[in-house]
């Protein structure tokens, strides 16, 4: 199974690379994203029985971060399906986006199933190269900039991570493996000195990936200049796919007991991330801008929780289901806004609900899943870091948390509600007249289904999705 989710996309681009018919292309993506759920699904719920091939294997930590990926692809595909057709006649340009969105699911992929540091190292990198085309896609003056900007950021990022993977192997002695597996087992007898310093450079070099501040600067540009499925992609599943390889070394650290060392680090780099979201969520024109900054603060919150530990380890899992779930689905939506009033310039959006009702509310409920909400599942984790953060007395930084996120609950807030609300200009309303055509009922179905799973897991989790989190917290 993990062979065949690893070896279809491949095929998939070949078979591209010599029909070029907009159908066909397509019909691959949907077809990876149900076979990649179904495949995901099997390997998650027979865990036991999952055979690994060489350096490739299903565990107790990537199981949900697979199937979170496999199911937002899912909902994306779905979206993907409406969203194309408004890019004409034009088989070259659907089949260069297939293609390369089939590649870039693939390198997250293998990302999450690597089970050899190296191995995951490559992936990572990979995601660079295959997402850089999808982002430059509208090849507009922004979009390449940002392509741009995004490649040599993460390049250096990469290149840091190379440089602590290099510092980790030093640190080894004899014993020369990359093996996660075999890291863990022989842990102990590192030398801490290298181990530390290997955790910073690979902290700050997948941090940039994951989009950490004070590397986080590629992140706005990228995410707001990609088609809103592929914005959706890398917000709620690469920067996923970047946070489990940090969580992989944290782990070393961690049996090691030199993990205080990089809490620190995690500490420092979750608060300033919330931080930098909280000074320029005031300062945004952009709504898709804004969507990115919201992703740089969740991931703030995700190194805040690992750092916390205890309690706040089930809260980080949480988050990153209802943070992919409710970010998906507010990305998408931004894509059915950008269709309907063609610009991404907050004050040239006013009247959503006039304009159409269904996207207004869809834009609004996933603001309120985002920004936790009773009964969003995003409610829960936070609640849950807060609670830890009091019963370990630190009351400064869990001061300092809920001040910050109220901060950026009311810079969101006051932006979505002056899209959704107001009157439409008569030359917003003609134009409304003829783009509202564009939009289609599976521009709208997936959105629905996500937050229906963001707000029904905040008040229950089924007995499998708890078990598959259980086994996620023992691979911390």
């Amino acid at each position: 199974m993990i062979a065949t989710i690893l070896i279809f996309p491949i095929i998939a681009c070949f078979l591209l690379l010599f029909i070029k018919n907009k159908f066909f292309a397509n019909l691959m993506v949907n077809l990876y994203a149900i076979v990649h759920f179904a495949l995901s699904l099997l390997l998650v719920f027979n865990l036991a029985e999952a055979k690994s091939i060489p350096y490739f294997g299903i565990d107790n930590l990537n199981g949900l971060f697979l199937l979170v990926l496999s199911f937002i692809f899912l909902m994306v595909a779905i979206y993907n399906n409406g969203y194309v057709k408004n890019f004409g006649q034009l088989d070259k340009k659907i089949n260069k986006y297939s293609l390369m969105v089939l590649i870039f699911v693939f390198s997250m992929t293998g990302a999450i199933l690597a089970q050899n540091l190296g191995i995951a190292w490559i992936f990572i990198e990979a995601t660079t190269l295959s997402s850089a085309y999808l982002i430059y896609f509208n090849k507009t003056k922004h979009s390449i900039e940002a392509a741009w900007k995004y490649v040599f950021i993460c390049s250096i990022g990469i290149a840091l991570a190379f440089v602590g993977i290099i510092f980790l192997n030093i640190g080894q002695g004899e014993l020369n493996t990359l093996d996660f597996t075999q890291l863990y087992k022989y842990a102990k007898n590192f030398d801490p000195f290298w181990l530390k310093l290997s955790f910073v450079f690979m902290l700050f070099g997948f941090g940039t990936k994951m989009g950490l501040a004070p590397v986080h600067f590629w992140l706005p540009d990228a995410h707001s200049e990609a088609p809103s499925p592929i914005s959706a992609l890398l917000s709620a599943t690469l920067l996923n796919s970047a946070f489990l390889i940090i969580i992989r070394v944290f782990k070393i650290l961690n049996i090691m007991g030199v993990d205080e060392w990089a809490k620190t680090m995690l500490y420092i780099m979750g608060i300033l991330s919330i931080f930098v979201t909280a000074v320029f969520v005031y300062h945004i024109k952009n709504y898709k801008r804004m969507l990115a900054y919201s992703s740089i603060e969740n991931m703030g919150i995700l190194a805040l929780g690992t750092a916390i530990g205890g309690g706040a380890i089930y809260a980080v899992i949480l988050h990153i289901i209802g943070h992919s779930l409710a970010k998906a689905s507010f990305f998408l939506t931004s894509g059915n806004v950008l269709e309907l009033f063609e610009t991404k310039r907050i004050k040239s959006v006013k009247g959503l609900n006039i304009a159409d009702s269904k996207t207004a509310w869809l834009w609004i409920v996933s603001f309120l899943g985002i920004c936790a909400f009773p009964t969003s599942l995003l409610f829960i984790s936070e609640f849950l870091i807060i609670k830890t953060m009091f019963l370990n007395k630190q009351y400064i930084i869990c001061a300092l948390f809920v001040i910050l996120l109220t901060i950026i609950l009311w810079g969101m807030g006051r932006v979505v509600i002056s899209m959704s609300f107001g009157k439409l200009s008569d030359e917003k309303n003609a134009l409304i007249k003829n783009t509202k055509k564009k939009l289609c009922w599976v521009m709208y179905l997936p959105q629905i289904i996500m937050l229906i799973l963001v707000f029904v897991l905040g008040v229950y989790i089924p007995p499998f999705l708890n078990d598959i989190i259980k086994l996620t917290i023992t691979g911390f």
